[in-house]
């Protein structure tokens, strides 16, 4: 697919619907042994991602074991002493990781270095069974370190110069994927 910045979204509201209810019932199938599961949504947007994820489990799996987190990464941050400015923002989990089954939740998996930074902050709350994750874009051929997703909804090809950017109806207004130019 050309991924050239246009006027035009990569992806609108409908199509993106789709992909979260597809992408919920990967983890329902992937989830067959109803062991309990925390869908952990990376702050600030992948919280969106992973609230609209809880709900449509929920659809799906209604007796089903599904706990909900938050979690900064912002203090695990391999940049977080440089000269760029880092806002923390809240964490919400009230319980322990030990031998949990964890989904870490972002938007959009560019360079691995939130995620490495997640999977850091999440061993302060325990040490999970395992750790799967879940992203609605994965940007291809920009990854600094060795992290790929476990699920995703888009693989993009975007250039360099250019940023893939989420609009969720809860912050923006409406949903769309955009690729944009860098200014």
């Amino acid at each position: 697919m050309n991924t050239a910045s246009t006027s035009e979204p990569y992806a609108h509201a409908e199509a993106m619907r789709q992909r979260i209810h597809r992408l919920s019932l990967m983890l329902a199938e992937m989830h067959q042994d109803q062991s309990p599961l925390v869908l952990l949504g990376i702050q600030p947007r992948g919280v969106y991602l992973a609230q609209r994820l809880q709900a449509a489990w929920k659809s799906h799996m209604p007796t089903a074991s599904l706990d909900f987190g938050v979690l900064d990464p912002t203090f695990y941050r391999d940049d977080f002493n440089q000269s760029k400015v880092l806002i923390p923002e809240a964490t919400q989990l009230s319980f322990s990781l030990e031998n949990r089954r964890v989904v870490l939740v972002d938007d959009v998996l560019f360079t691995g270095r939130t995620i490495r930074a997640a999977l850091d902050a999440v061993h302060t709350f325990g040490r999970p069974e395992w750790i799967k994750l879940l992203v609605l874009v994965e940007r291809r051929f920009a990854r600094q370190l060795p992290i790929h997703p476990d699920f995703y909804g888009w693989s993009v090809d975007a250039f360099e110069g250019q940023k893939v950017r989420v609009h969720w109806a809860e912050h923006h207004g409406n949903d769309a994927i955009w690729i944009e130019n860098k200014s």
